[in-house]
C-alpha cells in the first residue's frame, strides 16, 4: 500500500548486506511449528497456507543472540484483510507473558525501513530469540484495529519464502562472538544514501508507526524519544 500515486521506486541505497550474507536451505534452519498440512517445500521454496481449517508456521532450529536474518517473500496477491504473513524473531515460548520479539518487515532489498538505536538497556532485547514465520488469522485486530475481517471466499491465502538467511551469534556461540555488521560502519549507522532511501520510504509506503501510536504507553519505547 502506497501514500501516493507518484511513489513507484525507491533510491539506491549504495550498500547491500543481503550480498554479504548466504542463503540456507530451509531444512538446515529452520523446522516447522504448526501447521504442517498447509505447508511444502519445494526446491527450497516454502508455501505456506491460510484457509478456514489452518494456518501454518515456522521457526529456526537454533535461537540467535544477534545477526542478520531475511528471506524473499512473495504474499498474497488481492484482498487479504485480517490475513497476517509474518517473519520475525521472538522469545515468547522461552518466556510467555513477557518476551521480547522484533518484528521484520520487509519492501525492497536492502532499502532500510527503520532504524531504531540503542537508548535503553532495559527495552533492549538482549535475551536469545528464535527466527519465526508464519500465516494466521488475524482478523480481531488486524486491518484498522479489526475493522476488516479475513474473507474466505478468497481462500487459500498463500505465501511463498525463499533465500533463507540467518547469520550471527546464537545462544551457544562463545561471548566474543560478533556476527558481520549490516552496516558500512563499524558502528552500526547508515551512510547518506541509505537515510535518503528510508526516508522515501517512510514517505511514500509506512502506513502505520508505532512511535506516533496514542494508544501506546511510550515510558515503555525510549526508541522513539528524541
Amino acid at each position: 500500500m502506497t501514500s501516493s500515486s507518484n511513489a513507484y521506486w525507491p533510491p539506491s541505497p549504495g550498500y547491500w548486506p543481503s550480498s554479504k550474507f548466504k542463503s540456507m536451505s530451509f531444512y538446515k534452519g529452520f523446522t516447522n511449528l504448526w501447521g504442517p498440512q498447509h505447508q511444502r517445500l519445494e526446491q527450497n521454496a516454502l508455501t505456506i497456507w491460510l484457509d478456514r481449517n489452518s494456518g501454518s508456521g515456522f521457526k529456526s532450529v537454533r535461537p540467535f543472540r544477534s545477526g542478520y536474518f531475511g528471506a524473499s517473500i512473495k504474499l498474497q496477491p488481492g484482498y487479504t484483510a485480517g490475513v497476517i504473513t509474518a517473519f520475525y524473531l521472538s522469545n515468547n515460548e522461552a518466556h510467555p507473558g513477557y518476551h521480547d520479539e522484533v518484528d521484520i518487515e520487509f519492501l525492497v532489498d536492502d532499502v532500510p525501513i527503520r532504524r531504531y538505536p540503542r537508548k535503553s538497556d532495559t527495552t533492549f532485547p538482549i535475551r536469545p530469540m528464535w527466527l519465526y514465520g508464519s500465516i494466521w488469522d488475524a482478523s480481531t485486530w488486524a486491518t484498522e484495529d479489526g475493522k476488516y475481517k479475513a474473507d474466505y471466499k478468497y481462500q487459500p491465502f498463500v505465501a511463498k519464502y525463499t533465500n533463507f538467511k540467518a547469520s550471527g551469534c546464537t545462544a551457544y556461540a562463545p561471548r566474543w562472538c560478533h556476527p558481520v555488521s549490516a552496516s558500512p560502519y563499524g558502528s552500526g549507522g547508515l551512510n547518506s544514501q541509505q537515510y535518503n532511501a528510508m526516508r522515501w520510504v517512510q514517505r511514500y509506503h509506512m502506513v502505520y508507526n508505532y512511535c506516533q501510536d496514542p494508544k501506546r504507553d511510550h515510558r515503555l519505547t525510549p526508541e522513539c524519544w528524541g
